[in-house]
């Protein structure tokens, strides 16, 4: 029986390292998935697909939930579609280079659900942190790691 080659799904509306993606991709020969709700700018790259969802809410979320499976690598910023793949096992990161697994995924999401009632208490006004060179330099470190651990993972 052949196993599946792993493959990146990235949640892709605002994903601030799409190239970052497709060149930590190409280099380990593995096909990417950007799922967004709007438009995409199209590729020629035969491994890379772009999928349009529907503008409802969390439809990207749900189409890539539905579609990672275990040793496939998620980018997302958002806990919520994190905490959904990582129980099926897919390898999470943030665009920032912040890996989600079984180990910090249920402190993850209680900080997002803290952060969410301080910000609707009018406790803290919820601005996140510029994106940062150094922040691009952890996640194509993150990214390259987590492509092999996925290769070795169907080796």
């Amino acid at each position: 029986m052949t196993e599946k080659m792993p493959e990146i799904f990235v949640d892709a509306d605002a994903c601030p390292v799409k190239p970052e993606i497709l060149k930590v991709a190409e280099r380990h020969g593995l096909r990417v998935t950007f799922v967004a709700n709007s438009g995409l700018r199209p590729s020629r790259d035969p491994m890379v697909r772009n999928v349009i969802v529907s503008a409802s809410f969390d439809a990207a979320d749900d189409w890539i939930a539905e579609n990672a499976t275990a040793s496939d690598i998620v980018v997302t910023a958002d806990v919520p579609l994190a905490v959904r793949c990582v129980a099926k096992a897919a390898l999470v990161t943030g665009p920032a280079g912040r890996i989600f697994d079984e180990s910090n995924i249920g402190m993850a999401s209680a900080m997002r659900d803290l952060g969410q009632h301080l910000r609707e208490t009018g406790e803290s006004k919820g601005y996140n942190p510029a994106f940062t060179q150094r922040d691009r330099s952890a996640f194509l470190e993150t990214l390259d790691r987590l492509c092999r651990r996925a290769l070795k993972s169907v080796a």
